[in-house]
């Protein structure tokens, strides 16, 4: 089966109130809870909604509308905000009961692992949520087929939520929101591929907030919905714009709870905030409502169940109560206010008639119980009350996006050359797994925004002038535009900080700028101009590829005086040492196939190996196969050129499946393969060359140096996606085969690539396996494929498991301690005797997240196991992974609770609203 690879695809609680009069006796009320849908009306005069965006995702009329369920917000069709992605419509049986029209249309994004929206925006505050209807679009009932249903949001260029529509009734609608901090003049939601579900969008909304509201949200700290929850009694179960005019959804807590011992209350009067209180806005006409209880029961819990996706360790939420005593008597009425068993604020006693918005400075709690109590104190004659509550959890911010300058010029760069590169979406450089092909970024000031160093658009059918906003990016040190068709002359424009710039083979003419030649005349810029026009009219060293002369006059000089003993030493050292050797180019001319592969990478002759490498001279490695030598293309690009020895070309099996593999794959975590030499006396590879070496070299680098946990994690997900897409995106599959440190390749930034494929092989996916002879490193070998030679995806498993293990140990697979001891068999024995901490390595020096490490070590241990059907896939080792790295947060499995919109039976009902987590639940618990 021919080979094929494309590019690599990649809610939240339920709420229980509880109340009691005492904890010697309670009974269960059962859930009076209705799941119709219903059309959401409100009520209040209409505000501006100047700022406002709603983007109904998929639409193709691109005529604006007003939806007749949402007085005064206009919506309008997505296009021109994305890039990419198919329209659909949801199945026509679904269609009468989606909630908005915005919900009956939607974008689906097949291909990609990022792709982005871009909003326009004002610098500031901004509350920005989106929609997700499946509606059985694609007609695969893909969300109850029981299969994982998952992708991921970001809110620009760090993680915000993800979306989990397992196992969810496909009318239902999930919405996510998130409050951020617009950096300037737009804002980035991107969808992320994990490779457990098509990500798709129904509906994107913008809106506006003050900046004075949510003083907690920064620059750097962002919230994502939990609950907002209105109480006493609402005709609407969501309650949003005009009666809010910042177009929050308030849930209406009365469809859950409107039965005895719970009371309401309400009043026409005004309900007044202090003068300058600007920092909520909870609209009055929620604020005139309230729930309390019969005055025998004493306390109130607000549970926030934590649903099955959630790490309930590291939930961290920020809760907000909003009270107003709208009793029209004037009893006392005091409570205290707990997160879980931490008492916030005591003895609290509700103002009348204006709101009291309690909370801790934007203090985020760690309460893995998710349950929020308000106690009634001794002393006060009423139960607690409550008007109004909202929960946040926290997103961290912790990615900065890439300079916004250089961001500019490059979406110019781009729009000027009509570049439709699949992966540049979003942010360039943020974060780091998604930085865009072709561009080099400098992270390494950590408190200051990315810069782009470096881009390589060499071979990418540029055509048309030379854009002057390269010249404009102050960090740019290397820009390579060699092999393309450009045309015209190159701008005069004073030149940055640019140390190389790589023209070569276009079709340039005209001057050259006198800023340029300064530059490069004074040896501050690498000026490459050979294959342009322009060559025919000057003549100098950036028009050919060889290095200047130190001075005319003095070579015109010597060359005289030296010439004839030059060559009469070379006569004699020729005959000396290459006897018999003089026609060897000639010779090895005679060698090359006359038949080339058919695969489209450039084809080297052995004489211009001989050339790039400078006559092999610099070896850069060695192994059973032959030598990896050091070498420069004509173009200035370092590669690495492995050359097989003489005597193993005959027998040489590794050669045509490794240029055949390598042909077809493109990922950034695997090995780019330039070229190959077919010579029937030398067969070579041509890779990009990775300036820092393997990782085996890194973990063995010596006290003086070592990887520091965060680097360990972001080379082990590089490997991960690098084995994912061999697994996942090619067809037929490919497994490696022989995963280890010294295949793990590193670049200058420490970006991880998988390299050598001689031992790959590809089998289709309706075969489970391939019976071949053994392959692989000692150590790495799959204990069952060893046994049985049954090659299976879940063989590189276990390899990338031990690779992961010496990554957390910086240990060997095999080594001794005293005896021979295999490196999974002594981490299990170090933990059983001791702690985890025992399997660390010692250079780490204690700098580690301990809950990462638990993880890592857990994921290690379950790749390793014997049975490759206990062995997770690598997409999930990539997802598991992802949790623990900062540029995808540490609340990478979502940490808000999204209630979720639906008009199908349920286990519970609640006017067609449920939590996205599949923890839907709703208990009261009271008693006398």
């Amino acid at each position: 089966m021919p080979l094929a690879c494309k590019a690599l695809q990649k809610p939240k609680a339920a709420m229980a109130i509880i109340n009691s009069a005492s904890t010697k006796l309670r009974w269960i009320l059962a859930p009076l809870l209705v799941l119709a849908m219903t059309t959401t009306r409100v009520h209040g005069q209409p505000s501006s909604t100047s700022g406002f965006i709603s983007l109904d995702c998929g639409k193709r009329n691109n005529t604006p509308y007003t939806d007749s369920s949402i007085r005064g917000i206009q919506h309008q069709s997505d296009a021109g905000f994305v890039e990419g992605g198919l329209t659909h419509q949801i199945a026509a049986v679904y269609m009468a009961g989606a909630p908005y029209e915005s919900q009956k249309t939607l974008r689906s994004f097949p291909n990609g692992s990022r792709n982005c929206y871009t909003l326009p925006s004002t610098p500031g505050k901004k509350l920005v949520r989106a929609l997700f209807t499946y509606g059985d679009y694609d007609g695969l009932n893909r969300t109850m087929d029981g299969s994982p249903f998952l992708f991921g949001l970001h809110i620009g260029a760090n993680f915000w939520e993800a979306v989990n529509l397992t196992n969810w009734d496909p009318s239902s609608t999930i919405w996510k929101e998130v409050l951020t901090v617009a950096p300037g003049d737009s804002v980035s939601v991107c969808l992320i591929n994990f490779g457990t579900g098509t990500p798709f969008v129904s509906a994107l909304e913008l809106r506006p907030l003050q900046d004075s509201m949510y003083p907690f949200v920064n620059s750097s700290v962002s919230i994502s919905y939990f609950r907002r929850i209105r109480f006493g009694q609402a005709t609407d179960f969501i309650t949003r714009y005009p009666l809010d005019p910042y177009d929050r959804f308030w849930e209406g807590w009365s469809f859950s709870y409107n039965t005895y011992p719970w009371m309401t209350l309400n009043t026409s009067s005004p309900v007044r905030r202090l003068p300058g209180d600007n920092t909520f806005q909870v609209p009055e006409g929620i604020l005139q409502q309230a729930s309390t209880l019969d005055t025998n029961f004493s306390f109130l819990e607000i549970n926030v169940t934590v649903g099955p996706n959630l790490d309930a360790k590291n939930l961290e939420l920020l809760p907000i109560f909003h009270f107003a005593e709208i009793n029209s008597s004037n009893p006392s009425r005091r409570f205290d206010i707990y997160s879980d068993n931490e008492l916030l604020f005591p003895d609290f006693s509700p103002s009348r008639f204006q709101v009291d918005s309690m909370h801790q400075n934007g203090r985020f709690l760690h309460n893995p119980a998710a349950i929020f109590r308000l106690n009634r104190t001794r002393r006060s004659r009423l139960p607690p009350l409550i008007n109004a509550f909202e929960v946040y959890s926290l997103v961290r911010m912790d990615n900065l996006t890439t300079d916004s300058n250089d961001v500019n010029y490059m979406k110019e760069v781009k729009k000027h050359y009509n570049l439709a590169r699949i992966n540049w979406n979003g942010d360039p450089c943020s974060p780091r797994e998604y930085s865009w092909e072709g561009l080099t970024c400098d992270y390494s000031k950590s408190n200051q925004n990315p810069r782009i160093v470096a881009v390589n658009l060499s071979t990418s059918g540029l055509k048309g002038g030379l854009v002057i906003s390269f010249m404009n990016m102050v960090s740019l040190e290397n820009l390579d535009l060699s092999h393309n068709n450009l045309t015209g002359a190159i701008p005069d424009y004073q030149i940055k900080s640019l140390k190389v710039l790589d023209l070569s083979y276009n079709q340039l003419d005209g001057p050259i700028p006198d800023s340029i030649l300064q530059r490069s005349h004074a040896g501050l810029l690498d000026l490459r101009l050979e294959g342009n026009p322009i060559c025919s009219k000057v003549k100098d060293t950036y028009c050919s590829n060889k290095k200047k002369k130190t001075s005319t006059v003095l070579i015109a000089v010597i060359v005289p005086v030296v010439l004839v003993s030059l060559l009469v030493v070379m006569g004699i050292l020729w005959k000396l040492y290459w006897k018999g050797k003089s026609g060897d180019d000639e010779d090895y001319a005679m060698y090359e196939e006359e038949t080339p592969l058919h695969i489209d990478i450039r084809r080297f002759t052995y004489a211009e190996l001989k050339l790039i490498t400078n006559n092999f001279q610099s070896i850069i490695g060695k192994g059973g196969f032959g030598i990896v030598y050091h070498g420069t293309l004509e173009n200035g690009d370092e590669v690495a050129v492995k050359v097989l020895m003489e005597t193993s070309i005959a027998e040489s099996t590794d050669f045509l499946p490794e240029v055949q593999t390598l042909s077809k794959v493109h990922h950034k975590n695997l090995v780019t393969l330039q070229g190959y030499c077919q010579n029937k006396k030398c067969l070579a590879l041509v890779y990009d060359f990775m300036p820092r070496g393997n990782l085996q070299q890194l973990l063995k680098g010596g006290d003086d140096y070592s990887l520091t946990w965060e680097q360990r994690l972001y080379i082990a997900l590089d490997a991960a996606q690098g084995l994912e897409y061999l697994h996942e995106s090619c067809t037929p599959s490919i497994v490696h085969r022989d995963v280890k440190t010294p295949n793990i390749l590193l670049d200058k930034n420490l970006v991880g690539v998988i390299s050598d494929f001689g031992l790959s092989r590809a089998f289709n996916d309706a075969h489970t396996h391939i019976s071949t002879v053994a392959a692989g490193t000692l150590g790495y070998l799959d204990p069952e494929y060893h046994a049985t030679f049954q090659l299976t995806v879940k063989t590189d498993v276990y390899s990338f498991g031990i690779v992961l293990l010496e990554i957390i140990t910086g240990q060997s697979p095999v080594f001794m301690d005293p005896q021979t001891v295999h490196l999974p068999n002594w981490v299990r024995q170090k933990i059983a005797k001791g702690s985890i901490h025992d399997v660390v390595d010692r250079r780490l020096l204690d700098q580690y997240d301990v809950s990462s490490l638990q993880g890592a070590v857990d994921l290690a241990l379950n790749c390793v196991e014997n049975a490759a059907i206990d062995r997770p896939t690598m997409t999930e080792v990539v997802s598991r992974l992802k949790t623990w790295l900062p540029a995808v947060s540490t609340d990478k499995q979502s940490t808000s609770g999204t209630p979720r919109l639906s008009n199908a039976e349920s286990s519970f009902q609640s006017s067609g609203y449920t939590d996205g987590n599949g923890m839907s639940q709703a208990t009261i618990f009271s008693g006398r």
